[in-house]
């Protein structure tokens, strides 16, 4: 299954907008760099769907803010 992410880095806070049935928003106080702030929308979605982090795969989208990942089986 494949989820449409748009992350806002640098945020006050960690929080998860569900937007649609494939599609969330989500801010996290990790910044921008290192891919801090894809590592933590990663696990910040993974609460949400209740998954595990190593089963999400970023498809597209490493350098931009609106993402698209993948929930391997």
């Amino acid at each position: 299954m494949f989820y449409k992410l748009k992350v806002h880095p640098d945020s006050r806070q960690d929080k998860l907008v569900r937007k649609g049935p494939d599609a969330f928003e989500l801010w996290v106080k990790a910044p921008a760099e290192r891919g801090l702030a894809n590592a933590a929308a990663i696990r910040l979605l993974a609460a949400e769907i209740k998954t595990e982090p190593k089963k999400i795969m970023l498809i597209k989208g490493a350098r931009s803010p609106a993402k698209i990942v993948r929930i391997m089986p």
